[in-house]
């Protein structure tokens, strides 16, 4: 499949970030190492690669999904990407360039459906037998098959949402349900759900907040979700008059709002904590009368000053996040918070098998000295001794989020593997890394050869072959 040539005007088109012009499949991908025989899955990422040159100035969040993903099975692997193909996608696919332009574009609010194309670019989750696709500023949920990464279609849970439904859901281990939330530019501004074991809508919840609000993630315990309303806004008065810019305001609080995983907007309770902003959690959990939450926080995604350090852009926002601690006193209403290490980490995930549960291991990729986000390693943090351990991906090599891949009868936290891609940017080509996630310091056990490059992209999910051979 060919595209349009890409034009050079954003960095995040260039170099790491150059979109690939082709989907292809290999069957057996050349191995240096020793493929774990243990290791039964599918690992696929997600990213923005835009299908034609973009119309108006790009910014990475505008690109079209693409999916990259490994199976493995039978000590072999194999490869495979493939576009999401939304209605947005396939509209312009038919006219044969892009149709809307992105976000740093002024938007067309009177848009039927919205003023910004629905990528499904953002995230995945594997969830009631289904795996989906989704997009950061919320919609719908795009379902692929495995292994073979084809577009299935939009889901609709057996009814229809009344908002979309917005990266970083939680799958609770346990009981299966999945929580999840949609933030918007009118009210409601932030909507809460949850979608059955079985995968239907059971609950969807209007969360009323002060304005308009840029979100992403939540977090899950046993019994609560956390909801957040950070100070990274939408400019109300811009937005008024048709206009998206986004401000982040230091002189409001941090807000944490925990409310039972089946309640209401009545039994919402907010704790405010410092200032801040954070893209991603990584877990919480109930403590005795404290809920503890994890996550990478950003002190001022904004700032009027300028760091020390070489510090990631994404257009005005800045990206210097830390790994971080906070503890919200049920009882007495206490928020105790901490930051946990001085290294700048995002994108972190854990063993999922622990979601919502007290864990203690979280692998972290490291923020790498560049003016646009890449990694140049990734960090493997122990929580309860404070002991980390990190690898390298050595020059001109930068990898994305990890995953964790439980090993065939794991029975501790961390006995399984962490899978990533890698991107080299000399040989403009890609690589699959294994690495044993008790030992990451030693480095990889296997690196997968992929024939194209693979480009820094977004989120990634492990699938065990046991769950998708079960799809419908």
């Amino acid at each position: 499949m060919s595209m349009a040539p890409a034009t050079a005007q954003s960095p995040y088109l260039v170099g790491p970030f150059a979109p690939v012009r082709d989907e292809i499949t290999v069957d057996a991908l050349a191995v240096l190492g020793a493929l774990p025989h243990d290791l039964h899955g599918m690992f696929v990422r997600n990213g923005a690669n835009p299908r034609f040159a973009p119309k108006g100035r790009y910014h990475w969040f505008d690109g079209d999904g693409m999916v990259h993903g490994v199976h493995f099975q039978g000590g072999r692997a194999s490869y495979r990407n493939r576009y999401v193909k939304t209605p947005g996608f396939l509209a312009e696919q038919e006219a044969g360039e892009a149709l809307w332009s992105g976000i740093m574009e002024r938007p067309d609010l009177s848009r039927r459906g919205g003023p910004f194309k629905d990528t499904g670019n953002t995230d995945l989750v594997f969830h009631a037998g289904r795996f989906m696709a989704l997009w950061w500023l919320g919609g719908a949920c795009h379902q692929l098959s495995l292994p073979a990464l084809e577009s299935l279609g939009v889901v609709d849970f057996g009814s229809p949402l009344k908002k979309g439904l917005a990266a970083h859901p939680k799958v609770d281990p346990v009981t299966g349900e999945l929580m999840f939330f949609d933030y918007a530019q009118r009210p409601p501004y932030l909507t809460y759900g949850v979608i059955s074991a079985e995968g239907a809508l059971v609950r969807q919840v209007p969360i009323a907040l002060p304005g308009a609000r840029l979100q992403h993630d939540i977090a899950i315990t046993a019994r609560f979700t956390i909801l957040m309303d950070l100070p990274l806004m939408w400019d109300a008065a811009l937005l008024a008059q048709g206009k998206t810019r986004v401000r982040f305001d230091t002189a409001l609080p941090a807000r944490f709002g925990i409310i039972a995983r089946h309640g209401d907007a009545g039994d919402l309770r907010w704790f405010e904590a410092k200032c801040c902003y954070m893209y991603h959690t990584i877990n919480a959990w109930e403590e005795g009368d404290e809920v503890v939450l994890l996550g990478c926080r950003i002190e001022n995604p904004m700032p009027d000053r300028v760091s020390a350090r070489v510090i990631p852009r994404l257009d005005i926002l800045a990206l210097e996040p830390y790994l971080y601690e906070w503890r919200f006193n049920m009882v007495t209403g206490a928020v105790k918070e901490r930051q946990l290490d001085d290294t700048m980490t995002e994108f972190p995930r854990m063993n999922q098998e622990y979601l919502g549960r007290p864990s203690r291991y979280s692998y972290n990729p490291r923020v790498a000295p560049s003016s646009e986000l890449l990694y140049d390693g990734v960090v493997a943090y122990d929580t309860l001794t404070g002991r980390q351990a990190s690898y390298t991906y050595g020059p001109g090599r930068y990898g994305g989020e990890v995953v964790f891949a439980p090993r065939d009868g794991a029975r501790d936290e961390n006995d399984g593997y962490l899978v990533t891609f890698v991107n080299d940017a000399e040989k403009g080509q890609g690589e699959c890394v294994v690495l044993d996630a008790r030992d990451v310091a030693a480095g990889p056990v296997a690196r997968l050869c992929i024939p194209q490059q693979v480009p820094a992209g977004y989120h990634a999910w492990w699938v065990p072959s046991r769950e998708f051979e079960a799809q419908p």
